[in-house]
């Protein structure tokens, strides 16, 4: 299965509805959102909605937020949540994918809290076309992004106040993988200390490509998607960006509260690898999922975790027998969401 190449040149139009890069069935509306706090010009995010001619009558709608070197073009996705009756809508970050404008570094931030403006436009443009509640969906740093987003609404009365009715995470980003000597004080308060002070300094972590082999079909994989947006080594790590997710992850630690249920469907192995071989189509080789199982307990509300057999870091882009699990899993949850009264918005 794949999607379409898309093309590399974002579109500048903004405030209307235009064709995307997924085809016929697709629009995308720019959003601007003014000068860029980090300094690299003005920011701008790309909201993505699914119309078919065919589209079944939608009793709910659904946001979904991609992560790092990433964005949104999983198209079956769109098209199985259609088909469950969603209205679905996904957005491309400031900075990312079909938001990416040229100066800008790709995917740089130095404060998460930045991606609300962007989080709330969206949630209000899709409640003023559909007047419905709303599902969010979130892939990996877009996981820690939502999860931040939604417990900073208590603030402004909760995210069921918004419309908001769950959510949904694709393998969290909740910690910082790897030895357990890149998480101590002294680590930690190195990386900050890094990141405040050279916030664009790029950190030699070298390039593996095993998860983006895996994926793409020039590779090893079966999915399609531009490599200009999304590359197989992924974009280098900037020590502003990585002092943003730190402590992003720390406040997940902490303990938050999102207000409404949370489904986390997570690969059930690790396995990082420095070369793709067989063993990357069944594992997840960018994540600690035993990381994701300890810090999805910290959301606030009714959580369910589900390890998936065989899936990948996104498992909604693994191999047909674990992806069908996951949406399976997904199916299920959704039809105790739509009959709960935790979820009422």
């Amino acid at each position: 299965m794949s999607s379409p190449a898309a093309s590399s040149a974002p579109t500048q139009a903004t405030g209307a509805w235009q064709p995307d890069v997924l085809g016929a069935d697709y629009q995308q509306r720019t959003l601007p959102l003014g000068p860029d706090p980090d300094g690299e010009g003005d920011a701008f995010a790309t909201l993505v909605r699914y119309t078919p001619v065919d589209q079944p009558v939608a009793t709910s709608a659904v946001l979904f937020v991609h992560g790092f070197t990433d964005y949104f073009f999983q198209e079956h996705l769109a098209a199985h949540l259609a088909a469950q009756g969603f209205a679905f809508y996904a957005l491309d970050l400031r900075k990312c994918g079909r938001s990416t404008r040229d100066g800008q570094t790709p995917h740089f931030v130095t404060d998460l809290a930045l991606y609300d403006v962007e989080l709330n436009r969206s949630l209000r443009i899709i409640r003023e076309e559909t007047g419905l509640p709303v599902l969010v969906m979130g892939h990996s740093t877009g996981g820690l992004v939502t999860s931040l987003w939604l417990n900073r609404l208590q603030a402004t009365g909760g995210a069921r106040a918004q419309g908001i009715t769950g959510l949904v995470l694709n393998s969290p980003w909740f910690d910082l993988q790897g030895p357990s000597y890149y998480r101590n004080p002294v680590s930690t308060a190195l990386l900050q200390g890094i990141g405040r002070l050279s916030a664009m300094a790029q950190l030699p972590l070298g390039k593996i490509s095993t998860y983006g082999d895996s994926l793409h079909r020039t590779a090893s994989g079966e999915w399609d998607y531009n490599l200009d947006w999304k590359p197989l080594t992924g974009f280098p790590i900037h020590a502003g960006w990585l002092r943003a997710i730190r402590r992003g992850h720390l406040r997940v630690h902490r303990g938050l509260d999102i207000g409404v249920p949370a489904l986390v469907l997570r690969s059930k192995l690790t396995r990082f690898m420095s070369k793709y071989g067989p063993a990357a189509d069944v594992a997840d080789v960018v994540l600690d999922v035993k990381q994701i199982q300890r810090w999805s307990g910290c959301l606030g509300e009714r959580t369910n975790i589900v390890p998936i057999e065989g899936a990948r870091h996104d498992v909604f882009l693994s191999s047909e027998k674990p992806r069908t699990q996951a949406f399976t899993e997904l199916d299920s949850w959704l039809e105790w969401l739509a009959t709960s009264p935790e979820a009422g918005a």
